[in-house]
């Protein structure tokens, strides 16, 4: 009866709960995970799903990942992970010429960027992004009390020189650097990235998510921000993932290689003991081994890449310049309208709601056949959305 009666005073008093929440927390906006496959084939009917919207590889991890995994399982989970996966810290230093007191892992590298905000932010802080950004870059921020400043691309996706040094003179915390760029896929050249780190105060850690490193390698005119920051004796963090190119998203394995130990141990102080789980640990260590697995599908979703956006591109669409396994495409109207369209054919991609950008959608690229089916689709929805017709509605 004590119980019932805690309950009936509690729903009396709603604002008792409203009262327990931090402001900061109750004004962040959610994070967009995209639309559940599952859901999307109960709502609309489609059979089949192609899902675009969270940048994942269509090839899968290698025949070595499967063995490790396979392993483990044989082997049992009963028992706790390595809390700090030695073993794949280990693998990760031998790979990139770093000590092992220098990399931290995560359950994704999003798992870092939670890390750094509670262990370096609090209410005044300055935090500068690009925008449009990869929401998680402001969220976490915002979650401390920080203060969010965002450096807009160009009209066409070029760097904004003076837009960075702009903000950077108001002397940030944290600055994140996000090459390729979610969600538009664009690369800073050397000239830019070094533009950042010179205007950058030497106070501030300077943030590289590089989760897309390995598509954009290929690429002349990018330069490797590890090898850049190597040389530079200031604060630094650079953000890599298992999640895209190895094809682990599902096991949700990421790292950082720190210019400074003192850092690691300042994120291990606020992280969870075991937020890496021993299938992820031994997958990824089976990942790093199988750089050929790894080679053929960054050469795959390279071609792809080449001819969707030719192919969107002859079609009238503006499309960003990527780098990466995905498009940042404006459609010219309401890009949840769009995607609603899209689900109804049982395509999933990621509409952009960040203000500015309301017209875009960001699609990940797929096998060939999936992507067909989606330029196509997109093609007869956008045409239907125009009234002046200029768009052609069929694709071969």
């Amino acid at each position: 009866m004590q119980i019932e009666g805690q309950a009936e005073r509690a729903g009396e008093h709603p604002s008792a709960m409203e009262s327990l929440v931090r402001p900061e927390v109750a004004g962040l906006p959610a994070y967009d995970p995209g639309a559940d496959p599952d859901e999307v084939s109960r709502s609309y009917g489609p059979t089949r799903i192609i899902k675009l919207s969270n940048n994942e590889s269509p090839y899968g991890v290698s025949a070595g990942v499967v063995e490790a995994v396979r392993r483990r399982l044989a082997a049992g989970v009963a028992r706790y992970p390595d809390p700090m996966g030695k073993r794949l810290a280990e693998a990760i230093g031998d790979k990139l010429a770093v000590s092992t007191e220098h990399v931290i892992l995560g359950n994704g590298s999003e798992n870092i960027l939670e890390l750094l905000s509670p262990a370096l932010l609090g209410a005044g802080d300055i935090v500068t992004i690009q925008a449009p950004c990869f929401s998680l870059h402001e969220i976490f921020p915002r979650m401390m009390g920080a203060r969010v400043d965002k450096v807009p691309f160009t009209a066409d996706f070029g760097f904004d020189t003076a837009g960075w040094l702009r903000a950077l003179a108001a002397d940030p915390k944290i600055v994140f650097i996000a090459s390729p760029s979610n969600p538009t896929g664009v690369i800073l050249d050397r000239e830019q990235l070094d533009t950042i780190l010179d205007a950058t105060p030497e106070t501030a850690l300077v943030v590289l998510d590089d989760a897309y490193h390995e598509y954009a390698m290929s690429n002349p005119s990018y330069p490797d921000g590890l090898e850049v920051l190597r040389g530079l004796s200031r604060p630094w963090i650079v953000l890599r993932t298992f999640s895209k190119a190895y094809g682990l998203a599902g096991l949700r394995v990421g790292y950082g290689i720190a210019s400074d130990a003192r850092l690691v141990d300042a994120l291990n102080r606020v992280r969870t003991p075991y937020n890496v789980n021993q299938v992820a640990q031994d997958a990824a260590v089976a990942a790093l081994d199988d750089q050929a697995h790894l080679a053929e599908t960054v050469r795959r979703t390279g071609l792809e890449r080449t001819r969707i956006t030719k192919a969107l591109r002859a079609a009238g669409f503006r499309v960003a310049p990527s780098a990466s396994n995905f498009l940042f495409i404006d459609t010219e109207q309401s890009a949840v309208v769009v995607a609603e369209q899209l689900l109804r054919s049982g395509i999933i991609v990621k509409p952009w709601r960040e203000p500015g950008y309301e017209g875009f959608i960001r699609a990940s690229l797929s096998l060939p056949e999936e992507n067909d089916v989606f330029v196509r689709r997109l093609l007869e929805i956008c045409a239907l959305g125009r009234s002046n017709g200029d768009r052609p509605s069929t694709y071969p």
